[in-house]
């Protein structure tokens, strides 16, 4: 992917004007006195085309005259580095920013840190490179990688994270030791230094006014056919999510919740003129200007793609008009397997809704609908499966009455079981993790519900997979020995037996309400109170509401409204 012929360099233009077009730079010229920045992620290249958030600080420093930035894709992380831009080694960069979406991903970095020559532990790097952590796991849990990262950026990019880049070009050319810089910015908005910042650090957030308006929404820089939505532009409609539902970190470390403005997002397209679109939400039904938008795109015959789609917001007018675009693949989240574990989850989910919303889709043809299930519940029991194959002939049986005389379709359904990981700033965070056994025993109880229903597949996740990010997402500084194994013993399996009680400690047990946990170096907003109290209405399955529509300003549930007050800063465009 090349530029086209007379681009230029420059400051982004306001947001309502969008980002270049979905292609890469060119190689890196003669530098120019500009600060060489490594952009790295773990994962190949179809890793980087599908992470917004990657692809916005891509944005940032390549806009920036003074940065010249270049792209690193980590694989499996196994051979040394090289620019995807100019072929150039990862040594050769002063700056190396990396963006950490998951906890599997600790380990390619690692690896890749190594086989480029460069220490694993900012101990052991008296002098540059700086390595530089961010994405979601800066702000849920830096602590694994503490021994590693010498600093985490907290929160969103949109906000400080060019000027903390252009503070270190300054420093780098004037010959300012590493040490001395870090020393310098240890208390700059966003920026975690272990052993240096003064902690809590504030998460930073872009914020515009009102508050449920999202300054400015993330939009894919480059597209290609390996990004999770093939040869599409990814469009960022909203972040965060109002429905506090209580297992799912990103409705409280993306608080509060904000909307796109239409205009917007009509304007990135406008600019990109991409073939395709994929909408990118955790609760795109809640967006009000969704129908209105997705009409627009349909009369610029620009394709589009959904996320999952909430049962209460799939209406007959939304279905008839996805099928109408030729979507024929549905995706809708169930949670807990009864009632009862939906209300612990607060899930506001009404059976008799999302019963029509299965009859509905099958009315209208669409031929695959998933639907997704959480299992490994503190609280889950026998009863919960019980109730769940009841319910599940219930959809079988919408799904018949949608097929009718008339539709010729047959929707086959497949139900997705991922794994309870308790994570950090969550109620959850104080729940134990069930066990390995009891999670495979519970996939063993869903194919025997599954295997006599027509047209119904099971999928599911591995049991190791979740108990080895659960390790890694709650646990402290320790977490990295576990990395550190697997990167000298080839892997996660022989690296969790030679952690196994480390494991235990941090997964098997139920914390206490005062204990002080090793991702609290970070002040999300959401007050730990709140959190205690979710969790004690979850053991009780008791609902509660979700953050109003119209922002914080009124509400201060949960203590975001004092933390915005010093922690929203102006966005830089």
């Amino acid at each position: 992917m090349r530029r086209p012929s007379g681009a230029k360099r420059g400051r982004r233009p306001e947001c309502s004007r969008g980002p270049r077009p979905c292609v890469a730079p060119p190689q890196a010229p003669d530098l120019g006195g500009r600060l060489p920045a490594a952009l790295l992620i773990p994962g190949d290249e179809g890793m980087g085309l599908s992470a917004l958030g990657w692809q916005v600080v891509h944005r940032l420093l390549s806009s920036e005259p003074q940065m010249a930035v270049e792209r690193f894709f980590l694989g499996k992380g196994f051979d040394a580095p090289v620019s995807a831009d100019s072929g150039r080694d990862l040594k050769l960069f002063p700056l190396m920013a990396v963006s950490v979406s998951f906890e599997e991903d600790f380990l390619p970095l690692l690896r890749a840190l190594t086989a480029a020559g460069v220490p694993s532990e900012r101990t052991e790097r008296p002098a540059y490179p700086l390595v530089l952590v961010g994405g979601p796991i800066a702000f849920i849990n830096p602590a694994p990688l503490a021994r590693l990262a010498d600093a985490f950026w907290v929160g969103e990019a949109e906000v400080g994270f060019v000027d903390f880049c252009l503070a270190l070009k300054r420093a780098v050319f004037a010959g300012v030791p590493k040490a001395e810089f870090l020393d310098s910015v240890k208390d700059m908005p966003g920026l975690y230094m272990p052993g240096l910042s003064k902690t809590p650090v504030r998460r930073v957030a872009a914020m515009a006014h009102p508050t449920p308006l999202l300054a400015c929404p993330a939009a894919s820089l480059f597209t290609g056919h390996d990004s999770a939505v093939a040869d599409a532009m990814l469009l960022e409609i909203n972040r965060g999510c109002p429905h506090a539902c209580r297992f799912c970190a990103a409705g409280y470390v993306y608080r509060p919740p904000r909307h796109a403005r239409v205009e917007d997002l009509r304007a990135l397209v406008e600019a990109a003129a991409p073939r395709k679109v994929g909408l990118v939400g955790t609760a795109l039904t809640d967006w009000p200007d969704l129908m209105p938008f997705l009409h627009w795109l349909a009369a610029r015959k620009t394709k589009f793609s959904l996320s999952s789609i909430r049962a209460d917001g799939l209406t007959e007018e939304l279905l008839t008009f996805l099928r109408q675009c030729g979507i024929r693949t549905v995706t809708l989240a169930l949670e807990g397997a009864s009632e009862r574990l939906r209300r612990a989850a607060n899930k506001k989910l009404d059976p008799d809704v999302f019963l029509s919303a299965v009859e509905r889709c099958a009315k209208h043809g669409v031929n695959h609908l998933r639907v997704y299930l959480i299992i490994g519940w503190p609280w889950e029991g026998p009863k919960d499966y019980d109730e769940l194959a009841t319910f599940l002939d219930e959809i079988m049986a919408a799904r018949d009455r949608g097929h009718g005389a008339k539709t010729r379709e047959f929707m086959r359904i497949t139900l997705g079981a991922s794994c309870l990981v308790p994570k950090p700033f969550t109620p959850m965070q104080w729940a134990p993790m069930m066990s390995e056994a009891d999670l495979a025993a519970g996939q063993k109880r869903l194919a025997e519900i599954v295997r006599p229903l027509r047209g119904v597949a099971l999928s599911v996740d591995a049991p190791f997979q979740a108990r080895l990010q659960g390790a890694l997402s709650r646990g402290g500084e320790e977490a990295f020995e576990l990395v550190r194994l697997a990167a000298e013993h080839g892997g996660w399996k022989k690296a969790m037996r030679g952690f196994e009680e480390q494991a235990a400690r941090i997964l098997d047990r139920e914390r206490g309400p005062d204990e002080v946990f090793p991702w609290e170096v970070v002040d999300i907003g959401v007050r730990r109170g709140v959190l205690w109290r979710e969790y004690e209405r979850a053991g009780r399955a008791v609902h509660s509401p979700g953050c109003p529509p119209d922002g914080c300003g009124k509400c201060g549930a949960c203590g975001m409204t004092d933390w915005l007050s010093k922690s929203a800063l102006p966005v830089r465009d």
